[in-house]
């Protein structure tokens, strides 16, 4: 291919980015005249050769090209029919041919005669972008796969496979015969080969021949890209394409959920024993043996390639997860040794150490997961979470993380020779602090940190934004929390009586009040955001499957991980109040704990009001998004919603008769918003999630003090729930009568209107709220009455 390049006139400059058209007249000048010639001898030895388009047919008539080439300055020329081209040619011009479709004879003509033809994609692209036609040696009709390098696998017919390299050319695109780095996306007809493999361990993207099909339809698309997420994940290999699976010892509402998900990832079930099966995917740590001999063509995998496969979007490899039936006694020792019961003794314990660290370094190898499985030193069982016995002596590096992730604690603690009450309380403190800490450390190294990991393979399993609602404040509470441990594991260690555990947390009464509130205040969006992401996203519920199944979690969800800091103050203030009960009064760690307590006591009622402010300023949020046109100074910190009302429109004030109008009362005014008769638009929240489009468009922002009286309109058949509000608006000179009939049943309108005219006395510094409160009065009355204020 030519090299691209722009030349420069005194009269004109070229628009076609190539030179190649100089090519014949280069080669009669010496390397040596060509590097040391002036540019005024170039330009006397080379004519000036001008670009011009020739618009061929039907490209003629269209305006939009022809005030496109105006922009670029590119002269043109129409031309009717390939036998007007011989009068057209002339050596002074570089011609390019615009032609709209590239399936006619024109087209066909053209390419035969080594023309340089573009589609009208091209030529308003240009335009748009303010840039040169670009050059190329094949017919290039639009640009929407410009920049991206395509292989090919599995493709039997040629014919077919020609049809879609053609169209990937005419689209910009580049083809490689050979799989490489550079290869951006694979276009697979078959799940199996070598370059099908190379791929998914690489990450790239393998795509259906549908995606190079519905990108040529959309050939005519201004700025269309194809390789886009939106439209590229449509067409992208299912992990479980021509697969044909069965399940063997899950429970019904696994096997049914595994299922759904198989469908859902482009692959078939059938019952255990089908010989059409592809796959027999095997619960490991419930079969011990399989009811029949398999076949040779079955693959007998572990569940583990299940969820992976779905976590990274592609078909993982089987053989790194190839199931093996328990028949050795190595390995029928390391199933018994990996159960969730805690070994009873030092020998057991030190076994089972060195059979799972034997078992980690044999797996090394393995193309997926792409972090290493924890040995058993790093690992935690249910029982690691209550006994101190079990504390890893090192965590998991799973990725950058924390440096005290990573600290080693002392192995055992010195026992005094006789344990007092006060030792024996303080040993649980530290036991369950550092149990909670490795909870911690488990929560960021196993779920957060790669969460955040760049690179991942199928792209990002959790957008960003959701990342951060559901771990929060997580590793800030971690530092903290190894801080406290480190001092109560130096304090343990070296052990007297009169040490003070009291002063540890007075230290970091002020961090706990920073970190926690944060993380509790909203603990309720992070768990319904994982249930959420749970459910609409596959790779993410893969994702909880592989690593809640790990020894670290202890068999616990990750939403069970993560109500372990809600918890933690409480269960910290228990133990020191147990502490003090068995200290001594002569000891001065009996005042230090009594403030300690008390610390712990302010921090958790910060936490409350503060979640309490929290929620009330979530409600305004939500009232803000929800209404469109909101004033923005409805949001304060001193404001909160007392109570909404779905209500019909009476009157001809604040809207129309017959609209339904909802009432919001808040503690100083009451905003007043009718339903959108055109709902568009989408809104995130401030914690990044995405929100409906707003419903309701504002009317009116009143403060209660506007409220001069508030109207209970009495019951009839004809009219039930209605009420009226006498306002003075502050530009008004007389007052306005707002009538308005409640939608709903489930709140009282005499309970609505007491709490109303509470809240207007409030505001106006009446101690009696009835006085704002009339009578009962009648539907009659109420015309009689606006049609006075009209007057």
């Amino acid at each position: 291919m030519a090299e691209y390049s722009m030349l420069t006139s005194t009269t004109r400059r070229t628009s076609l980015a190539d030179s190649s058209i100089f090519d014949s007249k280069v080669t009669e000048i010496s390397k040596e005249n060509l590097l040391i010639g002036s540019t005024s001898y170039v330009e006397e030895e080379m004519p000036q050769i001008e670009t011009r388009v020739i618009l061929v047919q039907e490209a003629g008539k269209q305006e939009e090209l022809i005030k496109a080439l105006k922009e670029i300055k590119v002269c043109f020329v129409k031309m009717e029919s390939v036998e007007e081209f011989e009068g057209l040619d002339s050596p002074e011009f570089e011609n390019v041919f615009v032609v709209m479709d590239f399936q006619d004879s024109v087209f066909n003509d053209l390419y035969k005669a080594d023309c340089r033809v573009i589609g009208p994609p091209v030529v308003l692209n240009c335009s748009q972008k303010g840039e040169p036609l670009p050059f190329s040696c094949r017919p290039l009709y639009c640009t929407s796969m410009m920049n991206l390098v395509l292989c090919f696998t599995g493709f039997r017919k040629k014919e077919e496979l020609v049809r879609l390299v053609t169209l990937v050319h005419h689209m910009g695109g580049v083809i490689r015969k050979d799989f490489n780095s550079k290869v951006t996306h694979l276009v697979a007809n078959c799940t199996q080969g070598e370059k099908f493999r190379v791929a998914v361990s690489l990450g790239t993207p393998i795509m259906k021949p549908e995606w190079i099909y519905k990108a040529w339809e959309r050939r005519n698309e201004q700025n269309f890209c194809a390789a886009v997420d939106d439209f590229r994940n449509e067409f992208k290999v299912p992990p479980f394409q021509d697969c044909v699976l069965s399940f063997l010892g899950f429970s019904d509402e696994e096997k049914t959920n595994m299922e759904e998900m198989t469908e859902m990832q482009g692959g078939k079930y059938l019952p255990l024993g089908d010989e059409r099966c592809t796959h027999l995917v095997v619960e490991e740590n419930i079969v011990k043996d399989l009811p029949f001999e398999p076949s040779k063509k079955l693959y007998v995998v572990k569940q583990e390639w299940f969820w992976g496969s779905i976590q990274m979007d592609a078909r993982a490899g089987e053989t790194m997860y190839l199931y093996e039936k328990a028949n050795t006694p190595e390995l029928k020792k390391s199933v018994s040794m990996l159960s969730l019961n805690t070994p009873n003794s030092n020998r057991k314990r030190r076994r089972l150490k060195e059979t799972l660290a034997q078992l980690s370094r044999e797996t090394d190898l393995s193309p997926f997961p792409p972090r290493k499985r924890a040995s058993a030193e790093h690992s935690l069982s249910i029982g690691s979470l209550l006994d101190i016995s079990n504390t890893p002596e090192s965590s998991i590096n799973y990725g950058e993380t924390p440096k005290s992730c990573t600290k080693s604690s002392k192995n055992s603690t010195p026992v005094p020779s006789k344990q007092s009450a006060r030792w024996q309380v303080a040993k649980e403190l530290y036991q369950t602090e550092s149990n909670y800490v490795n909870i911690l450390a488990t929560i960021i190294q196993l779920f957060q940190v790669p969460l955040e990991e760049e690179g991942q393979r199928g792209g990002p399993i959790l957008a960003p934004e959701e990342i951060k609602t559901i771990f929060g404040s997580i590793p800030d509470i971690f530092e903290v929390h190894t801080k406290i441990k480190d001092d109560l594991e130096d304090l343990i260690v070296n052990w007297d009586e009169n040490k003070s555990i009291g002063d540890i947390f007075l230290k970091y009464s002020k961090d706990l009040v920073k970190t926690y509130p944060p993380f509790v205040n909203f603990f309720e969006m992070s768990k319904e955001t994982i249930i959420k992401c749970e459910k609409q996203k596959p790779r993410f519920h893969a994702f909880l499957k592989i690593n809640q199944a790990k020894p670290e979690c202890g068999r616990q969800s990750l939403v069970e991980l993560l109500i372990r800091p809600v918890q933690r103050l409480p269960s910290v203030a228990l133990l020191l109040n147990d502490l003090k009960k068995h200290t001594a009064d002569e000891n001065p760690d009996k005042s230090t704990l009594e403030k300690a307590i008390g610390s712990l006591k302010e921090v958790m009622t910060h936490i409350n009001e503060d979640k309490r402010k929290t929620e009330a300023q979530k409600q305004i949020f939500d009232v803000v998004y929800e209404v469109d046109g909101c004033p923005a100074n409805l949001l304060s910190s001193h404001r909160s919603l007392v109570q909404r009302v779905e209500t019909i429109s009476l009157g001809e004030h604040p809207c129309d008769r017959g609209e339904q109008v909802t009432l919001f009362l808040f503690n100083d005014c009451l905003e007043i918003a009718r339903k959108r008769h055109k709902v568009i638009g989408t809104f995130r929240s401030p914690h990044g999630q995405t929100r409906p489009p707003a419903s309701l468009k504002h009317i009116h922002l009143m403060p209660l003090s506007q409220i001069k009286k508030v109207l209970d309109i009495r019951e009839t058949e004809d009219c039930r729930n209605a009420f009226a509000l006498l306002v003075r608006p502050p530009t008004e000179q007389a007052n306005v009568l707002l009538s308005f009939q409640m939608t709903s049943d489930e709140l009282p309108k005499e309970n609505w209107l007491k709490m109303l005219c509470r809240h207007v006395a409030n505001t106006i510094c009446k101690a009696d709220a009835h006085v704002l409160h009339f009578d009962q009065i009648t539907m009659g009355y109420l015309r009689v009455a606006i049609f006075i204020l009209s007057l």
